[in-house]
Parts: C-alpha cells; sequence; structure tokens
C-alpha cells in the first residue's frame, strides 16, 4: 500500500460517485449488507483494510476477504452439505431485523433434513425474507460451500452493480442450484 491509502478516511461520503475504488465498492457492498447498521459495516471495512495491508494486493480476492469478515455476523459460508449450519446462519442474520424463517418443519429435528439440500433451503429462506422486503443473495465460491448475505430488497440493483465490479459472481437465493 502506498502511503495515501494509508490515510484513507474511513469518514468519507462515497456516495458522490466519485471513488470508484476497489475500497470504495468495498464500503458501498458493506453498507448494503449491513441495512441501517453502518457500525457494523465500519467494524468490518476496518478488518477488510487489515488483511488487505498484510496481503499482496494483487493476489487477494475480495470477495475472499468480504466473506472472512462479515462471516456469521453479516454472512454466511458454509459447506454443502452442512444444512443445519446454513439454518443456523440464516435464522441468525435475519434475526438482526427480528424476522424469523418460516422453513416449513422443524430444523431441529433431523428427519427435516431428509427432504431438502442447502439450495432448496435457500429457495425457502428468500421466499420468506422476500415476504419482509428483504432478499438473501448467494456468491459463487471456489469450493463444494455455499456463501452470500442478506440485503434490502430496493437494494439489489446498486448490489448487483457493486458485485459485477468486484468480480463477484452473485445470483440470488431463489436461484442457488
Amino acid at each position: 500500500m502506498n502511503s495515501s491509502d494509508d490515510d484513507f478516511d474511513t469518514e468519507h461520503d462515497f456516495d458522490e460517485g466519485e471513488d470508484n475504488s476497489v475500497e470504495a465498492q468495498v464500503w458501498q457492498l458493506l453498507l448494503l449488507i449491513n441495512p441501517g447498521d453502518e457500525e457494523t459495516a465500519l467494524q468490518q471495512f476496518t478488518a477488510y483494510r487489515d488483511v488487505i495491508a498484510h496481503a499482496d494486493e494483487e493476489e487477494v480476492e475480495p470477495v475472499a476477504v468480504i466473506g472472512q469478515v462479515i462471516d456469521w455476523r453479516s454472512g454466511f459460508f458454509v459447506d454443502a452439505g452442512d444444512m443445519p449450519s446454513f439454518v443456523q446462519a440464516i435464522d441468525e442474520l435475519s434475526s438482526r431485523w427480528n424476522l424469523n424463517i418460516d422453513w416449513g418443519g422443524d430444523p431441529d429435528d433431523d428427519e427435516f433434513y431428509d427432504d431438502h439440500d442447502v439450495a432448496s433451503l435457500c429457495a425457502i429462506a428468500y421466499d420468506r425474507l422476500a415476504e419482509f422486503g428483504y432478499t438473501l443473495w448467494a456468491w459463487e465460491t471456489d469450493s463444494d460451500s455455499y456463501a452470500g448475505w442478506i440485503t434490502l430488497t430496493r437494494d439489489s440493483e446498486p448490489l448487483r452493480e457493486l458485485a459485477t465490479a468486484l468480480g463477484i459472481n452473485l445470483r440470488l437465493g431463489s436461484e442457488v442450484v
């Protein structure tokens, strides 16, 4: 990092549209996945910058670092076969807005998972969150896992634009396969 990066002002207003840096895009993304919680977004942004400061920027993919700094607070990253962890993560994330997901059964019962996989659970969560004006998103991982976050539905277009700019292959929770 150069010295101007070290002096980055976290109070900078990125809504001015003048700053198209990766850092500015990451900040905007963190604001979108933490609706109404700028403090958490700022903590995650600081953690993002710390990771980047200690890594070779040319070798770091922003989405990998974002996934690391938001996991279980503003996003999820679960093994493809770990359906209970997925349900737990989505329940934890949606509880930030006092929302409860109706999974159509009892996720505490092991038999509940006999008829589901993470993709079908994503579709259920997507539908339930949509009822309250939220959207479940999933991004493509390099491993046999699922990752994503939740935003306000009204922020779908800005999120898609930021994801594209950051090289994140993003899809709606209802489109997960």
